[in-house]
C-alpha cells in the first residue's frame, strides 16, 4: 500500500526508476500510456521491430514524437536517456543491455520474450514479463536465472494472472483454504474451430472497431478459442501451485454468484475433481447466449475455512456463498491490463518482490490440438493460427504422453497425417532445436528433473 509513496520518494531524490519497454502492439501501448503519466518512473527506452509503428503507438498513447529520438546502439541509447529523450531502438537485446532498472518484454512473441529477459537478468535488471506464453514454456529458469543474478522475474500485474495471484495470495494470508481460483471468458464450444478469419465476427467487432483498435486476428483468435485461457491458467499453476485438471479447463456457463456453488469440489456437489484448482468459466451458454451477471472480464477466487465462526461471517458480512455457507467468493468484475503495469514496475523496483513469479515450479503444461484433420508436411502455426488450439494439463501427464508445449509448436511440420482434435506429440513433429527458446527449455527440463520438482506429483 505504499508504493505510490516509494515511487514520490524516487522522484523527490531524483533517481526515478528506468524502464525499458519491448514491444509496441496494444499491450504496449497501454503501457505507454501510463508510463507518461507515472510518477517516479522513466521510460529510457522503446524497442520494436517497427520504429514507425512504435511512435505511432506512442504518439496515440499521449507523448510527442520530439520526446523520442533514434539510437544505432545501447551506448548512444543510454547518452539519450541521461539527456532526458527516450531512445527508440529496433532491438529488444539492445534494450536490454542499456542501463534500466526494470525492462517490461511485451513482445508476445515465445523465442523473442524468452531471449530479451534472459539477456536483462544476466545483467541483474529486473523483468516484468508481459508474454505469458514465454512464461508457460521456460518461466521456472528465467526465476532461477533471475535468483542467480540478483534480479526479479515478475508476471504483469493487470494481466489476469498476475491478479489472479494475488486473489489467491490473499485468500492464503488470511488463513483461508483456497478452492478454486482462475478467471472469465468468453467460450463456447464451436469456438475451437475458429480461426483468424472468423474470430472478429464471433465478437461482434465492426471493421471500423478493428481498424481503430489494432487487433491482432490471431491472439483474439488465441482468446476466443480457450487457447489464451489455458496459458494463463498454466501460469498461475506455476506461479501458486494450485492444480489443473486432467479433464482440461471446464468453460462452465457461469454468473458470479454460482461461483461458490459450482467452483467447490464434486463430493460436496460442485465441478471440480478436489479443492485447490483452476478454472475459467464462460460468460455464454454452448448456444452463445449471455449469461446474467456475468464474469467475461474479471478473476475470482472461492474460498472456505475450518473456522465455524469466519464461515458465519461470511454470509453476515455479505459475502457470496453456496447453500450451506461453507464456500464462500470473491470476485474482481474487471482488469485494465497495461493500465495497471505500474503495481509491477514499483513492486520488483522497491520491494524487489513480484507480482507473481513461478514459484512452485512446472506444475502445468499447456498443449496443443488440431483444429482439423491435417497431412504430413503441414505447418503448424501455433497459437491462434488455423491448426491448432490449446489445452492445458498437469506437467506430469504431458510429460507421460510426451505431448508437445504449444509454445514450442509454431512452425513445427507433421511427420504424419492426423485427425481432428489429435493431441499434437513429439511423435507427429520434426524440432528445430537450433530455437533458443528450445534449448532454454531442455535446460529448464534437466535442471527440474535433476531438482525433484518438476510437477506437481
Amino acid at each position: 500500500m505504499n508504493l505510490a509513496r516509494g515511487l514520490a520518494a524516487r522522484e523527490a531524490a531524483g533517481r526515478p526508476v528506468r524502464v525499458g519497454l519491448v514491444g509496441a502492439g496494444k499491450f504496449g501501448t497501454m503501457i505507454l500510456a501510463q508510463l507518461r503519466l507515472m510518477n517516479g518512473v522513466r521510460l529510457c527506452v522503446l524497442a520494436d521491430l517497427d520504429p514507425q509503428r512504435a511512435l505511432a503507438a506512442a504518439r496515440d498513447a499521449g507523448w510527442s514524437d520530439e520526446q523520442f529520438a533514434r539510437a544505432r546502439g545501447a551506448a548512444a541509447a543510454n547518452d539519450l536517456a541521461r539527456a532526458g529523450r527516450t531512445a527508440l531502438v529496433e532491438s529488444g537485446e539492445m534494450a536490454a543491455a542499456c542501463d534500466l532498472d526494470v525492462l517490461i518484454e511485451a513482445t508476445g512473441h515465445e523465442e523473442a520474450g524468452a531471449l530479451h529477459a534472459y539477456r536483462a537478468l544476466e545483467r541483474g535488471v529486473h523483468v516484468v514479463m508481459v508474454t505469458v506464453e514465454a512464461d508457460v514454456v521456460v518461466g521456472p529458469l528465467l526465476h532461477a536465472h533471475a535468483q542467480k543474478h540478483g534480479a526479479v522475474y515478475s508476471m504483469a500485474y493487470g494481466d489476469q494472472p498476475a491478479i489472479i495471484c494475488e486473489l489467491v495470495d490473499w485468500a492464503r494470508t488470511c488463513g483461508f483454504e483456497v478452492v478454486a481460483a482462475g478467471k472469465g471468458t468468453k467460450f463456447a464450444p464451436v469456438y475451437r474451430r475458429s480461426t483468424p478469419d472468423t474470430a472478429f465476427g464471433y465478437y461482434g467487432f465492426t471493421p471500423e472497431q478493428i481498424a481503430a483498435g489494432g487487433f491482432n486476428p490471431k491472439m483474439f483468435n488465441s482468446f476466443l478459442d480457450g487457447t489464451k485461457s489455458a496459458i494463463e491458467m498454466v501460469a498461475v499453476a506455476n506461479a501458486t501451485g494450485l492444480d489443473v485438471s486432467d479433464e482440461g479447463l471446464s468453460f462452465a456457463p457461469a454468473s458470479v454468484y454460482d461461483l461458490p456453488t459450482l467452483l467447490r469440489p464434486r463430493a460436496d456437489g460442485g465441478i471440480l475433481p478436489h479443492a485447490g484448482m483452476l478454472d475459467v468459466v464462460s460468460c455464454v451458454r454452448d448456444d452463445q447466449s449471455f449469461v446474467d451477471d456475468h464474469l467475461r472480464w474479471g478473476v475470482y477466487v472461492t474460498f472456505t475455512s475450518e473456522s465455524d465462526y469466519a464461515r458465519r461471517c461470511f454470509s453476515e458480512y455479505g459475502v457470496a456463498t453456496d447453500p450451506s455457507g461453507r464456500y464462500a467468493a470473491l470476485w474482481r468484475p474487471y482488469h485494465l491490463i497495461g493500465l495497471e503495469i505500474g503495481v509491477s514496475i514499483a513492486s520488483v523496483a522497491l520491494r524487489g518482490e513480484p507480482t507473481g513469479a513461478p514459484f512452485a515450479g512446472h506444475r502445468a503444461e499447456v498443449v496443443c490440438a488440431t483444429r482439423r484433420a491435417m497431412r504430413a508436411g503441414e505447418l503448424i502455426d501455433g497459437e491462434g493460427g488455423y491448426a491448432v488450439y490449446g489445452t492445458c494439463l498437469p506437467a506430469a501427464r504431458a510429460r507421460e504422453q510426451r505431448l508437445v508445449p504449444m509454445g514450442l509448436a509454431h512452425g513445427l511440420k507433421l511427420r504424419r497425417d492426423v485427425p481432428a482434435d489429435h493431441p499434437i506429440g513429439e511423435a507427429d513433429v520434426t524440432f528445430d532445436e537450433s530455437s533458443f527458446l528450445w534449448k532454454l527449455r531442455r535446460e529448464q527440463d534437466a535442471t527440474l528433473r535433476h531438482s525433484g520438482s518438476t510437477s506437481s506429483d
